[in-house]
């Protein structure tokens, strides 16, 4: 079920950001992974273990750190951390023991990033398809 979830919230939020035109920022899906990436420094203050507590903050430093080059210089970077970080979530156990972490979050969110990033694919490829007829009709502006 958190795998359906998170696949109907990631195209809900993703398509209504682009429907109502929040997305054309090139703030919305940095700060998106920022906030996705956050999370498990939130379950790590619940598991309570300093150890757990660093390598969260280390991992969304990561993510964090991708968004804003991303935002900075190629905005592919951000739609292909957005799908990492989903790939991480499945393994993220494996790394760190986070007792904080509720059991269905990882399927959940796992779902969400790599939907979001996906999207977020298809947005730019558009947007540069899009961009190339335009240029090439002679409408470049």
């Amino acid at each position: 079920m958190e795998y359906i979830v998170g696949v109907a919230l990631a195209l809900f939020v993703c398509g209504a950001a682009s429907l109502l035109g929040m997305d054309r920022d090139r703030v919305f899906y940095p700060t998106m992974l920022i906030v996705v990436a956050t999370y498990y420094v939130l379950f790590a203050v619940i598991d309570g273990g300093h150890r757990v507590l660093l390598s969260e903050i280390v991992i969304a430093a990561v993510f964090t750190v991708a968004a804003v080059v991303g935002f900075k210089r190629n905005l592919w970077l951000v739609a292909v951390a957005l799908a990492g970080h989903g790939v991480l979530d499945f393994f993220h156990h494996a790394f760190v023991q986070n007792t904080g972490v509720p059991h269905v979050w990882p399927g959940f969110c796992m779902a969400f990033d790599l939907t979001a990033g996906v999207f977020f694919g298809c947005v730019l490829a558009f947007r540069a398809n899009s961009a190339a007829r335009r240029s090439a009709l002679g409408g470049g502006r």
